[in-house]
């Protein structure tokens, strides 16, 4: 007899750390794309309270201010008070940004995502 698993997924909605740390990686992808169209964006945001931190690898002849854009993202969203615990004005940005790997560099240029991918399913035998 097979073994159950649960199959589970979550669905999150406006304000959830989730869909701000996206808003803010959406941002800055469209930043740099509007000074760069051949620019190469992998950006992920991790948002927790009192601090976002945007990391990934980006190759671009352009320059975007990541803090600026983080936390004009946060004040877009509304949480624009202290008191809600995370706030566009006080909250700490950290921003850890490299170029993109030649590895991944290649990938994109024969592949045209490299790393990317949305996968859903399971293993069998």
């Amino acid at each position: 007899m097979r073994d159950r698993h649960p199959f589970t997924s979550e669905s999150v909605t406006e304000g959830h750390p989730d869909k701000v740390a996206d808003a803010i990686s959406d941002a800055v992808l469209d930043a740099i794309l509007g000074d760069d169209s051949n620019a190469r964006v992998a950006c992920e945001t991790l948002v927790t309270t009192g601090m976002a931190c945007v990391a990934g690898e980006i190759t671009t002849t352009t320059y975007v201010h990541i803090p600026d854009i983080v936390r004009g993202t946060i004040r877009d969203i509304g949480y624009t008070d202290a008191g809600y615990g995370f706030d566009y004005h006080t909250c700490s940005v950290l921003s850890t940004i490299d170029r993109q790997s030649p590895d991944i560099a290649m990938g994109v240029d024969t592949g045209g995502a490299g790393d990317q991918g949305m996968m859903f399913g399971y293993a069998s035998d």
